[in-house]
């Protein structure tokens, strides 16, 4: 019986009749017209409606906030979503534009070179580990494509092609060693080879060797191809010549040269197939 009296059960029992009593002496002092019991239990269950009140309006708000943030995350989505099909669409306008701007280019070509019959390709794949920068176009011999045809974008000369599979081949750049192109420079008309090797390659130059020693070709001309021995037709701008000096093997100068075009950056190209 001892342990009853000392027991939580017994201890909530005696707080609850405590509250009880003192509901009937409070109700019995306001003379409101309600029994004492009724007035004893409204103040002893008052606070409690007060905060399940309160725990419920917390509960209907937090469903609410989380409707209206999924309400968020779904309008979140579809922007995203509509964002990607604007940056494909821009990726699409820049490549048309590209494509319009390499037609315009050659289209002047065709006016001065009526001779000329050409394919345009475009660019599938690059080799990142070439340092000539070589790369394969979507035009193969099924297209009439063949080894040694010049490669051009616009007016400049971009390489040749060397290597032919039914549908693709591969272009090497002017940057790539394997070529020797005969050119002149417009201005003083000497002539030379446009090669190059591996360190002016790894920073996107080629040279206009075979130059007199006494040379006057200078900074800021325009190196074109020549036309001798058939390979190329005349007057393709190759590059812009940069700085002379003096080959360490023989007597002979050449001419350091920028390509005239971004090869890293072509996307569309023309194979003349053909010229007179």
């Amino acid at each position: 019986m001892q342990s009853f009296f000392k027991s939580t059960k017994f201890r909530c029992i005696l707080a609850l009749c405590i509250a009880l009593a003192l509901g009937v002496m409070t109700a019995a002092l306001t003379h409101d017209g309600t029994s004492p019991l009724t007035k004893a239990v409204s103040v002893v269950l008052t606070p409690l409606h007060s905060l399940s009140s309160a725990l419920l309006e917390k509960t209907e708000n937090f469903g609410a906030h989380f409707r209206f943030s999924g309400a968020y995350m779904k309008q979140i989505a579809e922007l995203e979503s509509q964002i990607a099909d604007y940056r494909n669409q821009l990726v699409d306008y820049e490549k048309t534009l590209q494509k319009l701007e390499s037609y315009e280019a050659f289209l002047d070509i065709q006016k001065n070179n009526t001779d000329f019959t050409y394919c345009a390709a475009s660019v599938i794949s690059r080799d990142g580990t070439d340092v000539y920068n070589s790369f394969t176009i979507n035009k193969g011999s099924a297209d009439g494509i063949a080894v040694g045809m010049p490669v051009v974008c616009g007016n400049y000369l971009v390489g040749s092609v060397r290597q032919v599979n039914p549908t693709s081949c591969t272009v090497h750049t002017v940057l790539n060693p394997s070529l020797a192109i005969s050119a002149y420079e417009i201005r003083t008309g000497e002539e030379g080879f446009v090669t190059t090797d591996t360190a002016l390659a790894m920073f996107g130059k080629c040279k206009l060797s075979r130059l007199h020693s006494d040379t006057a070709v200078g900074s800021g001309g325009i190196v074109c191809t020549s036309g001798l021995g058939g390979s190329y037709p005349r007057d393709l701008i190759i590059g812009t010549i940069q700085s002379i000096h003096n080959e360490e093997t023989d007597i002979s100068a050449y001419a350091v040269l920028e390509p005239g075009i971004s090869i890293t950056n072509i996307l569309e190209v023309f194979v003349i197939t053909s010229f007179n």
